[in-house]
C-alpha cells in the first residue's frame, strides 16, 4: 500500500543535517510541506499550507512534525480525520511562546494572546505519538504531557535531549524512524490484547494471587520481533520497541505494577528502563 509521509519542520525549518531531512531521504513517498515561510511562524498560514498538502495527497498521510510544526500538524488535523493516518510529533513548541502574529517577545508577549486557545483541546481523530525531552528549552516536559493528554497522544520521554534538533545532536536518528514505523504498524492502538496479557500476568484475573512476570515478559518480547529473545543482547531497535511495550504496560496497569515489570525486564534482557521509560 502506498504511504505518503509529510514532513513538517519547525520555526527556521530543518536544514540538511536535521533528522527530518535524514528521515525524508529514507522514506519512500516522503515530501516536505510546501508553501511555508519557515522564518515567519504564523500558525494560520502554516496550517493552511499543511491542509493543502494533506488534501492533495492520494491517500491518508503520515505527519512527521517538529517544534512549531507540531502545532501546525494538530491544527491542520481538525476536520481531516479520514485524510491523516497518524502523526509523529517531536519536541512540540510551547504555544505560549507564539501569538497569531509570530513569536511573542518583549512587551508584545504580554499584550498579544498566545496560540494556546487556537489549538485543539480534544483527542485528535488519528493516532499520535509525542516524543519529548526533559530539558527542551521550547517546552517543559510537564507542559508537553498536558497537551498530549488533551490530544490523546502517547508520550515518550527520551531524557535530556534538548530540542531534539541538530544543536542537541539529532542528525541521523534511527530511533525516531523506528518510532514512526511502530506508530504505522499500529503498536499504539492494540491496547486490548496488552490489557488482557498484563491483567492476566499481574494477577488481575482468573484468580491469580501472585504476578506471573516471566510469562508477561515472554509475551512482551515475542510481540517486539520474531528474532527477539531474552537469551541474547537486544538490538537498538528492539530496545526501543521494548520501551514502547513498557509505556503500554504503564498505561494499562499503572505505574506501580509497571515498575515491577520493568525490574524484570532489566533482569531478563540487556534493556535498562528508567522511571519514565
Amino acid at each position: 500500500m502506498h504511504q505518503t509521509t509529510l514532513i513538517l519542520p519547525g520555526y527556521h525549518g530543518s536544514g540538511p543535517a536535521h533528522w527530518q531531512t535524514w528521515m525524508q531521504e529514507r522514506l519512500p513517498g516522503a515530501r516536505r510541506v510546501s508553501g511555508i515561510d519557515w522564518e515567519s511562524p504564523i500558525l494560520s498560514r502554516w496550517t493552511e499550507a499543511a491542509r493543502r498538502s494533506i488534501l492533495d495527497a492520494p491517500d491518508p498521510v503520515w505527519l512527521v512534525a517538529h517544534s512549531f510544526g507540531c502545532l501546525t500538524a494538530v491544527s491542520a488535523g481538525v476536520g481531516l480525520a479520514g485524510r491523516i493516518a497518524g502523526a509523529l510529533l517531536v519536541a512540540p513548541a510551547d504555544p505560549q511562546r507564539f501569538s497569531s502574529h509570530g513569536v511573542r517577545t518583549g512587551t508584545r508577549r504580554n499584550s498579544r494572546r498566545s496560540l494556546a486557545a487556537d489549538l485543539p483541546f480534544t483527542p485528535l481523530p488519528f493516532p499520535s505519538l509525542v516524543v519529548a525531552s526533559r530539558n527542551d528549552p521550547w517546552m517543559r516536559l510537564e507542559t508537553v504531557e498536558h497537551w498530549a493528554g488533551l490530544w490523546g497522544s502517547t508520550v515518550i520521554d527520551i531524557g535530556e535531549a534538548g530540542h531534539i534538533n541538530v544543536d542537541s545532536g539529532f542528525g541521523p536518528w534511527p530511533q525516531g524512524l523506528a518510532l514512526l514505523r511502530a506508530l504505522q504498524s499500529g503498536r499504539f492502538q492494540r491496547l486490548d490484547n496488552v490489557r488482557e496479557t498484563i491483567g492476566e500476568a499481574m494477577g488481575y484475573s482468573n484468580g491469580y494471587s501472585q504476578p506471573r512476570l516471566p510469562r508477561l515478559i515472554e509475551k512482551l518480547l515475542q510481540s517486539l520481533s520474531p528474532q527477539c529473545s531474552a537469551t541474547r543482547r537486544t538490538s537498538d531497535s528492539e530496545q526501543w520497541m521494548l520501551r514502547l511495550s513498557m509505556i503500554r504496560c504503564q498505561a494499562v496497569c499503572g505505574p506501580r505494577s509497571a515498575s515491577i515489570v520493568a525490574n524484570q525486564v532489566a533482569k531478563s534482557t540487556s534493556v535498562r528502563v528508567g522511571p519514565r521509560w
